[in-house]
């Protein structure tokens, strides 16, 4: 039977998924890792944790489910955005990587933005220089840790860690491109003017493949690792939420994904290189498109926190009933009625990306009095993230973008509350196909597509997109939530400078 291999690196786990062709998946396992936070505003992990946990993990599902090594004829990786993974030579990993929302370049992005002025890096890469950004992480380094700086060989992404980990080449692929402020967006290669003008040498930088080329083989050190057969062919891979995008079956101009993994917001596909300074552009990984995203701090993570840190009583209860603390959670805030009586949250939980880039930005529960309840406090996170996602679809729209329905994808994506709940906030039809190996999915049509397993991406997404059910939105709610929808945005204006004098997340 031949089978493809998807590894998706997340935020809080990596997600390993072996398919069939038809998308059908014959075995599936996450692998932990720790994020730290050794100061405020930092957010870092190992690289090689990344590469242990999918080592373990792929392994283990080999051996568990009988899966020939053999019968593995490609392997796609995805992960996630703007790390800033420092190699030596040798491949050693020098230093944890900053993540996605890790803000710790700020001051140094400022001065970038005082020096040369705000538009010379947006023309040429189609993002605003922001801290979350990989360019200033690398300039962190070399501020912050020049004994680190001047062993680096390589600057590599998530996903490209892993494929070098598998295969021993170095790569960039052309969807994580644009977390570095010397891509040129329209062109999908390096500018060397302003590569330069950065001061970011130029072996730092990793020559840049298509998402579905292959780059390499399995090595013999990486199969003894993993279990997989040794020259298996690995592709380039790329961002998560592409992948996602690809994986929810998001081709063609106009159609668009709804992310509901660790973070939150959107993925709009579209045949023109249309870049907005609120919002968030990349390549996709489909050859040729263009992704305007709109990413938020708050999404799945939301409840996460909430979870960990206010319902011990649903665990002890899910210990005996065997109903997860997050179903009885849902259970809570269903009857509660829309816009949760006036308590409205701004789920800024790690400063907000788009479309409001201010990375001192703090969340806020507001309206609270005796009358709150706990299904009050998990109706209103849910509903904040639901309002970040239409702040970020209407700024799209403005941008000419034309969105009519969502695909939604993540772990908050098997909420049928929370899917409704962001259907009836934004208008917008809502449909669900698989949500829980989206971007594994997208990772492996990349493979499937690049070893000829498939002939194009039309027909790879045609056999293994699969709808499971649609969500309508009930206009009369949509109307209800007009009212706090306009408290949401009101709120953080009235805030916002309040939040930069008592420093955020600095």
């Amino acid at each position: 039977m031949d089978l493809l291999l998807g590894i998706d690196v997340g935020t809080s786990s990596c997600k390993i998924a072996f398919f069939q062709k038809d998308g059908t998946v014959a075995a599936a396992g996450t692998g932990k890792y720790p994020i730290y936070h050794p100061k405020p505003g930092w957010a870092e992990q190992s690289p090689q944790d990344w590469w242990t946990a999918v080592c373990e993990t792929t392994r283990r599902l080999l051996e568990e489910n009988n899966i020939s090594p053999g019968d593995v004829k490609g392997i796609g990786v995805d992960g996630m955005s703007w790390a800033a993974v420092a190699v030596d030579r040798e491949g050693n990993v020098l230093a944890n990587t900053p993540l996605w929302m890790d803000v710790r370049a700020n001051e140094i992005c400022d001065g970038l933005r005082a020096q040369h002025g705000e538009d010379v890096f947006f023309q040429m890469s189609g993002n605003p220089l922001q801290p979350f950004y990989t360019t200033g992480k690398i300039l962190w380094y070399r501020e912050n840790m020049p004994q680190i700086y001047h062993k680096i060989d390589k600057i590599l992404q998530c996903n490209s860690f892993l494929a070098y980990r598998l295969t021993g080449v170095a790569t960039q692929d052309a969807s994580q491109g644009y977390g570095l402020h010397c891509f040129d967006m329209r062109r999908g290669v390096w500018d060397e003017s302003m590569r330069e003008r950065l001061e970011i040498p130029a072996h730092f930088l990793p020559e840049i493949y298509p998402c579905h080329q292959i780059v390499g083989g399995v090595t013999k050190e990486a199969a003894r690792l993993t279990g997989l057969l040794e020259g298996t062919p690995v592709v380039a891979g790329g961002l998560d939420a592409a992948c996602s995008t690809l994986g929810a079956g998001v081709l063609h101009a106009g159609e668009t994904q709804e992310q509901g993994g660790q973070a939150g917001g959107m993925s709009v596909c579209t045949d023109a290189c249309a870049a907005d300074p609120r919002l968030i552009l990349s390549q996709h990984v489909v050859p040729g498109k263009w992704l305007l995203q709109g990413g938020t701090t708050g999404g799945g993570s939301v409840m996460r926190w909430f979870e960990r840190e206010f319902a011990d009583y649903e665990r002890v209860a899910e210990a005996e009933t065997g109903k997860s603390s997050l179903d009885q959670l849902n259970d809570l805030a269903s009857p509660v009625p829309p816009g949760s009586e006036g308590l409205v949250f701004l789920p800024y939980m790690a400063g907000e990306r788009s479309p409001i880039w201010d990375d001192r930005a703090k969340g806020v529960y507001y309206g609270i009095d005796f009358s709150k309840t706990k299904g009050h406090f998990v109706r209103a996170s849910m509903e904040g993230v639901a309002f970040s996602l239409r702040h970020n679809l209407e700024v799209a729209e403005t941008a000419g973008a034309k969105i009519e329905e969502l695909r939604a994808v993540g772990g908050s994506a098997n909420s049928l509350l929370w899917t409704q709940m962001k259907a009836d906030v934004t208008g917008k039809r809502i449909v669900a196909p698989s949500s829980d190996t989206a971007a594994a999915l997208g990772a492996v049509i990349l493979a499937g597509v690049g070893v000829g397993m498939y002939s194009s991406f039309q027909e790879a997404v045609d056999l293994t997109v699969k709808i499971n059910r649609v969500h309508e939105p009930d206009m009369e709610k949509h109307e209800q939530y007009q009212k706090y929808y306009d408290i949401y945005l009101e709120l953080y204006e009235n805030l916002k400078e309040l939040m930069r004098q008592t420093g955020g997340n600095q």
